[in-house]
């Protein structure tokens, strides 16, 4: 019961957390969508438009009211998560040994970082790419064809942003993942190096499913994944050099404990 007790407080608190800024997220809806129509912008001037002339539209009555729900639950989950995090870290922690949270905490906090680290890349650098990508295919009307001209609903430009900021956040844990399971021993730097081949292989895989069907987003995302594989190779074998070394120390220990206590026997025989 006490622990169901303390489950009930951690998860009030989380609730309310993500309850508080999905309101704030929600009152300032407009702003963050334009906000985050700024790489859209770029986009325009890299295709050689005007970018005050950037026009998104709805088609259904209660389109964009929606689209502001979706926008406010998504900021208010990135908002609340340091809140929820350290309130399921305070749930576990009593049941963990001092050692253990001490391995657990820097990942902790390492996870929103990657995680913003991921999204400003899509934000700075791959949704201007990938817009103007699309921009790119707009056709100028002439005597001989129609004009094309982008004009993109708000709710599925936000879908779009909102999935590459998901998928990048999501494959930027990777070196999290992998330094836990390492750390727990499930996982190690030989396994990860035997498999890279087929890494390679899941990255553009996972790449061309979670991204929109277009190469440049495909590959923006297959490429860091790879490298972040990389980047979990090497700290698989930072954390096992550690653990070799906890070892000696320990052994080393024993067996200083172990000279000291003969002597101590043999004076008391």
């Amino acid at each position: 019961m006490e622990h169901l007790i303390e489950l009930r407080r951690r998860l009030m608190w989380s609730i309310g957390g993500f309850f508080v800024a999905f309101l704030f997220c929600f009152f300032f809806a407009k702003q963050l969508f334009n906000l985050l129509v700024i790489p859209f912008k770029w986009a325009t001037q890299w295709a050689g438009l005007d970018p005050h002339k950037v026009e998104l539209i709805y088609t259904a009555p209660q389109e964009f009211f929606f689209t502001q729900v979706k926008l406010a639950m998504f900021g208010g989950m990135v908002i609340a998560f340091p809140l929820i995090a350290t309130q399921i870290y305070k749930f576990i922690a009593p049941g963990l040994y001092k050692n253990e949270r001490n391995a657990f905490l820097p990942f902790l906090i390492a996870s929103p970082i990657l995680f913003l680290m991921g999204a400003s890349l899509v934000y700075f650098f791959f949704t201007p790419m990938v817009m103007w990508f699309f921009l790119a295919m707009q056709q100028a009307g002439t005597d001989d064809q129609v004009q094309i001209s982008l004009l993109p609903k708000v709710s599925e430009y936000l879908s779009l942003i909102m999935t590459l900021i998901f998928s990048f956040g999501l494959v930027f844990q990777l070196p999290v993942v992998t330094s836990l399971m390492a750390r727990v021993g499930i996982l190690s730097s030989q396994a990860l190096v035997e498999k890279r081949k087929w890494a390679i292989v899941i990255a553009f895989v996972v790449a061309a499913v979670l991204t929109p069907p277009d190469p440049i987003s495909q590959i923006g995302l297959a490429i860091p994944t790879i490298l972040l594989y990389e980047v979990s190779i090497w700290s698989a074998r930072l954390i096992e050099r550690s653990k070799e070394r906890e070892r000696l120390a320990r052994e080393k220990r024993e067996a200083a404990e172990e000279v000291a206590e003969k002597p101590a026997d043999a004076s008391s025989t």
